[in-house]
C-alpha cells in the first residue's frame, strides 16, 4: 500500500474510532500483541504438508476437526427423513424478472417436527439450470423484498427494524433488507437468490437454545464441544443445498454461500464443512469468520455472543495464542474453491486489517493446488478488488453489504465459475 493510501485509509478507519470503542474492543494498531500464525502446511505432530493428498487425507481432516471441536461446535449428521414441500411458486414474480419460489423443509419428514421455509428467486430468462448464491437473512424471508406474496417469517426476530413489533415480523417489514438483497442486479446478472430466516433454526439470542432445532437432535450443552448458533445455521445452509441439488431449474454444481456479519462466520463454516457449495464469500464477518484472532483487535473472543459458540471456544478469551488454529486455515478449507473476502473502511469492529491478513495466510494451500490465491502483499484501495482465486476488497463505508458489494462478488463468480 502507497503511503497515501495508507494514510488516507488510518484517517477513515480513525474517523469511526470513538463510536466503535463503545463495543469494548482494542482499535488501536499500537496494541496489537506480536503473534505467529499457524501453518496450515504443517500437521500438528509437525510434519510438512507436501501434496494435494496429504492435503486432503490428513491436514484438511484435521484442520476441521480442531474447528468444529475448538470454535464452532458438532452438528449432527443430515437428516435421513428430510421432506421438501413447494408451498409457492410464481413463474412471472417481480414483473416477469423471476421465478419465485417457497419450499418448507421438514427436516424430520413431518408438518410437526422442526422446520425452515426457504425463499427463491431464479432468473425468468435462463436458458438453463441457473447459479445461485444462498445466504441467510436478518428479519425473515418477507425482509428481502417487497414482494407481498412472502410469507412473514412466524419465528423470534432479534434484530431491531421497521415492522418488527415486539421480536415478531408484521406485513410492515416487507422489503426492509431489499438494499442488502439487491434482487434485480442479481437477477439480470444471471444469478437467482435462495434465503432462509435463522431464528427458524436458532433464533439469535441468548437462552434460545430451547426455541432451536438443537432439543429435537438431543445434543448436550454440557457438552464442550456442543455446536453452537453458528454451527446450526451453518448446518441449515447444508440443508437449503440439499434442497437446491433436486431443483432441476438450478446449477447444483455452481452454488454459492454467501453471508454478511454473523452470518459471513455461519457461511464461512457451510462453506468449509460442505464442499458442495462451489464458492463462499464472507461480506464483514469480523472474528469468529474471516479476521485473525491472535491480533485482537475490534471485536474479539471475550465480547463475543457465548451462544454462537461452542462451550471450549471462550476458554481461548485473552489467550487467543493458545488456539491451535487461526481464521487464515479457516479459509484454507475452502481450497481450491474460490473464496472471497469483504470489508468495510468504516467497520473497526470486524478488523478490516485482520480479515486482509487471513485471506492472504490462505494462499500457501492455494499455492499447493497449483492456483494463485489471494497474491496481494499490502491492503488495496478502497473499493478496487484484488486476487485470483481468493478475492478481497475493502469497501468505502460502513458495516453493511451493498450493491456494490454485489457487483464484485458477481464478477468474481462470473470469472472464477465460468463454464
Amino acid at each position: 500500500m502507497s503511503f497515501r493510501i495508507a494514510i488516507a485509509l488510518t484517517m477513515m478507519l480513525a474517523a469511526i474510532a470513538p463510536a466503535a470503542a463503545q463495543l469494548d474492543g482494542n482499535f488501536d494498531e499500537a496494541k496489537v500483541p506480536s503473534y505467529v500464525l499457524p501453518d496450515p502446511l504443517e500437521t500438528s505432530d509437525g510434519a510438512a504438508v507436501k501434496s494435494v493428498q496429504q492435503w486432503e487425507g490428513e491436514r484438511r481432516p484435521e484442520l476441521l476437526g480442531l474447528f468444529r471441536d475448538t470454535i464452532y461446535g458438532a452438528a449432527p449428521p443430515p437428516p435421513h427423513d428430510m421432506r421438501f414441500v413447494v408451498t409457492d411458486r410464481d413463474d412471472r414474480a417481480l414483473g416477469g424478472l423471476a421465478i419465485r419460489k417457497q419450499v418448507t423443509i421438514l427436516l424430520d419428514g413431518t408438518e410437526r417436527g422442526p422446520q425452515t421455509s426457504v425463499l427463491i428467486y431464479l432468473p425468468a430468462r435462463a436458458k438453463g439450470p441457473a447459479p445461485v448464491f444462498v445466504g441467510l437473512n436478518f428479519h425473515g424471508n418477507q425482509a428481502v423484498a417487497a414482494d407481498p406474496a412472502i410469507a412473514i417469517a412466524t419465528s423470534w426476530v432479534a434484530a431491531p427494524g421497521e415492522g418488527i413489533v415486539k421480536h415478531h415480523a408484521t406485513a410492515r417489514s416487507r422489503g426492509i433488507e431489499s438494499a442488502q438483497w439487491p434482487l434485480r442486479q442479481i437477477l439480470e446478472a444471471g444469478y437467482g437468490v435462495a434465503t432462509y430466516f435463522p431464528g427458524d433454526l436458532y433464533p439469535d439470542g441468548d437462552g434460545m437454545v430451547a426455541q432451536s432445532v438443537q432439543p429435537h437432535y438431543g445434543t448436550s450443552p454440557s457438552d464442550p464441544s456442543h455446536w453452537g448458533a453458528i454451527a446450526t445455521w451453518a448446518w441449515g445452509l447444508s440443508r437449503v443445498y440439499d434442497y437446491l441439488a433436486t431443483d432441476a431449474a438450478v446449477d447444483a454444481s455452481r452454488v454459492i454461500v454467501i453471508g454478511h456479519s454473523r452470518y459471513g462466520k455461519a457461511a464461512l463454516w457451510a462453506g468449509a464443512r460442505d464442499p458442495r457449495f462451489a464458492m463462499v464469500v464472507s461480506n464483514d464477518s469480523g472474528n469468529g469468520g474471516a479476521a485473525l484472532y491472535r491480533r485482537r483487535f475490534g471485536e474479539t473472543i471475550r465480547v463475543m455472543n457465548d451462544y454462537w459458540f461452542a462451550p471450549r471456544f471462550k476458554t481461548y478469551a485473552r489467550h487467543e495464542d493458545a488456539l491451535p488454529i487461526d481464521a487464515h486455515e479457516l479459509i484454507a478449507l475452502i481450497a481450491p474453491r474460490p473464496v472471497y473476502v469483504a470489508s468495510a473502511t468504516g467497520d473497526l469492529w470486524s478488523d478490516p486489517k485482520g480479515e486482509f491478513l487471513a485471506a492472504r495466510g490462505a494462499d500457501p494451500v492455494y499455492h499447493l493446488y497449483g492456483m494463485k490465491g489471494l497474491e496481494a502483499d499490502a491492503m488495496p484501495a478502497p473499493d478496487r478488488s484484488v486476487g485470483r482465486r481468493i478475492g478481497y476488497h475493502i469497501r468505502a463505508g460502513k458495516h453493511d453489504i451493498t450493491a456494490e458489494d454485489w457487483a464484485k462478488y458477481i464478477a468474481f463468480a462470473d470469472r472464477e465459475l465460468a463454464r
